[in-house]
């Protein structure tokens, strides 16, 4: 089995893949501090509920936006599972060409997604929009090349701040409206928070497709934990809540023996 851990701002989404299909998916609030026993005895525990053995992953790979997390999942992957991750970072292989000015730059997150799509519809130009803490719209070309994209604040720290930073503006459900024109304030944010988005994905998929891609032919892939909020408006070709953990399988795949058993190096004894 080979466990996936995607290290977001704001939650840790995982799963599980067991030969070739994800059986598995959870999600963990990544708010730091977080131990390494925090996280591996959360990871056993999951992994058990869901009728998963901890003792049957073979190999685990880890994409993390969150840099100080990922000494704590180094070693609770080690001493929780007795493997060395795999972590998509710099240096490892992703069968891509990034087209950044500074390819350091890149969240390791969008990497995770343009592999997964270039995996998944091979030959086409994608645009992948990604639904998390912020909102991100990635270009990919047929030949792998990471054109670049676009990053706009995600819809729950939109509705945050409005909640933060105003008197009587309350904190609401995030679900489609019935009316685009609210007939009260909770009404009013949903409304906002729906169809502004709605716009502003419409608006720069359009973009992208005429100015980046030239009228070329483009798939539009939704992804991230509010894509399936957007199903019923067709604005995706296809979404695909789990592109990342498919991205991350795939990462793995062409970096061989980056992750394997680990063992605790030997204790020096005192002369």
């Amino acid at each position: 089995m080979i466990l996936a851990l995607d290290v977001g701002n704001s939650q840790i989404f995982g799963g599980v893949f067991h030969e070739g299909e994800l059986t598995i998916r959870f999600r963990k609030q990544s708010r730091p501090p977080t131990s390494s026993d925090e996280l591996g005895l959360f990871l056993r525990s999951v992994l058990r509920e869901n009728g998963g053995d901890p003792a049957s992953v073979e190999q685990i790979a880890v994409c993390s936006v969150v840099p100080e997390l990922i000494y704590s999942l180094r070693s609770c992957c080690r001493k929780y599972f007795g493997l060395d991750p795999f972590i998509l970072q710099a240096g490892a292989k992703t069968g891509l060409k990034i087209r950044y000015r500074n390819p350091l730059e890149v969240g390791p997150d969008r990497i995770a997604n343009a592999i997964a799509a270039t995996h998944l519809y091979p030959d086409q130009n994608v645009i992948v929009v990604d639904f998390g803490t912020a909102t991100t719209f990635d270009a990919v070309s047929a030949t792998r090349d990471f054109l670049g994209g676009i990053i706009v604040p995600g819809i729950r720290i939109s509705m945050e701040a409005l909640e933060k930073n105003t008197a009587r503006l309350p904190n609401v459900e995030i679900v489609p409206p019935a009316d685009l024109v609210g007939r009260s304030t909770v009404e009013c944010i949903q409304s906002g928070l729906y169809f502004g988005n709605r716009a502003v994905v419409q608006e720069l998929t359009r973009q992208i497709r005429t100015q980046t891609f030239k009228g070329e032919p483009v798939l539009v892939i939704g992804t991230g934990g509010f894509s399936r909020l957007f199903e019923r408006e067709k604005l995706f070709d296809a979404v695909h809540p789990d592109l990342i953990l498919i991205g991350l399988q795939h990462a793995l795949s062409m970096n061989d023996g980056a992750s394997r058993a680990w063992s605790a190096p030997p204790t020096e004894v005192a002369p």
